[in-house]
């Protein structure tokens, strides 16, 4: 049986996790139009409550849902397409968010996807950021507070405009590997990941 929730305009990226700390499932949404994302908090049986809804940049684009704080809370990563802009908003305590940091990647990125998982091997999340109007990925290292180092770039090839990414270990060496979906050059990259933030392409 389909169930119809409300969200903001124009919504494009969708993720998950327990953003109040019951257990309970819970559904984030961006809503490029309105410039914000909305959160729907889960009852447990497969409804859920009205979006509440917090600010980002804007058009925001893609989520991802990580710990980038290291307190064993889930917190959004949403990419903002028309100012090319990250925002990092870090969970508090009953799911209450914050909008705590935006950042800007590389000239002219216009974001697309972003991921996170362990790059350099440190225990703390780092981000990548697919830069589709610059033709490359951004790394960018997280300390484990909600803060993050500069962004590394690393080309994805003339016109190839990044999409989507994928992140697992692909040569089975333990370290994390990325790859990327070029929608300019009909193509996929795939980067080796050398466990310490740089990758072989």
């Amino acid at each position: 049986m389909q169930k119809t929730y409300l969200t903001g305009d124009r919504p494009i990226g969708l993720a998950v996790g327990d953003f109040n700390n019951d257990t309970r499932l819970d559904i984030v949404v961006s809503n490029a139009g309105n410039n914000t994302i909305g959160v729907l908090l889960g009852y447990g049986n497969g409804s859920f409550a009205s979006q509440k809804t917090y600010s980002t940049g804007a058009y925001p684009f893609a989520l991802a849902v990580s710990d980038l704080n290291n307190d064993s809370r889930p917190d959004i990563v949403v990419t903002n397409t028309n100012d090319a802009t990250v925002s990092i908003l870090l969970r508090y305590d009953r799911g209450a968010m914050k909008n705590e940091i935006t950042f800007t990647p590389s000239a002219g990125a216009h974001l697309t996807c972003v991921a996170s998982s362990d790059f350099n091997n440190d225990s703390l999340l780092d981000i990548v950021v697919a830069n589709y109007g610059s033709n490359n990925l951004g790394v960018i290292l997280g300390y484990g507070n909600g803060t993050f180092g500069n962004e590394m770039i690393f080309s994805t090839g003339l016109k190839s405009h990044p999409y989507s990414i994928a992140i697992n270990d692909f040569n089975k060496d333990g370290q994390v590997d990325i790859a990327v979906a070029n929608h300019g050059t009909k193509s996929l990259s795939t980067f080796l990941g050398n466990g310490n933030g740089t990758f072989e392409s």
